[in-house]
């Protein structure tokens, strides 16, 4: 299969980690976009996002762009980036999208939000950015995996729907 793996899903719901692995299990590079911005920028999301949520929205539609073209990669997204129909359209002209739905709760037991722009100190924040995010992250799915156990469980299962795919 040679479509990029999107995942999309709550800022802390585990994408990164997840990238990670099925990067390694399945031998594709990882592009995890926030870390994309941050090399092509020289500045951290908070930085950017000093500028405004608009402008940070930008500069990611942009980078969404240009990493979609790429094929046979994990993308892991930012939370944020459902917002915009056109990253969306953008990343599933080649690719799998996967949801990554993880209860707030556990989110929130994990998250450090010092790091987060749009939870800056306030996790309560997350119940209604979940409320408005949650339709379009299943709007955008081809796949809804929940992550409430362990990354272990969670990597095979994706694995094995991705191997009922080809």
């Amino acid at each position: 299969m040679n479509k990029n793996i999107v995942l999309i899903g709550m800022s802390g719901s585990g994408k990164t980690t997840i990238g990670k692995a099925l990067s390694k299990a399945l031998n594709k590079e990882l592009i995890d976009i926030d870390l994309y911005i941050e090399k092509t920028q020289g500045k951290s999301i908070s930085e950017i996002f000093n500028k405004g949520e608009v402008h940070f929205r930008d500069i990611e539609s942009h980078a969404v762009l240009k990493v979609s073209k790429n094929t046979n990669c994990i993308i892991s997204t930012g939370g944020g980036v459902i917002k915009n129909e056109v990253n969306m359209k953008e990343l599933k002209k080649n690719s799998i999208v996967i949801y990554i739905d993880r209860p707030v709760e556990m989110i929130l037991k994990d998250i450090d939000d010092t790091n987060r722009p749009l939870l800056k100190n306030n996790k309560t924040n997350l119940y209604e950015m979940y409320e408005s995010r949650d339709p379009l992250y299943k709007k955008y799915s081809d796949i809804i995996v929940v992550n409430d156990g362990n990354e272990e469980e969670v990597i095979n299962k994706i694995i094995d729907i991705l191997g009922q795919l080809q």
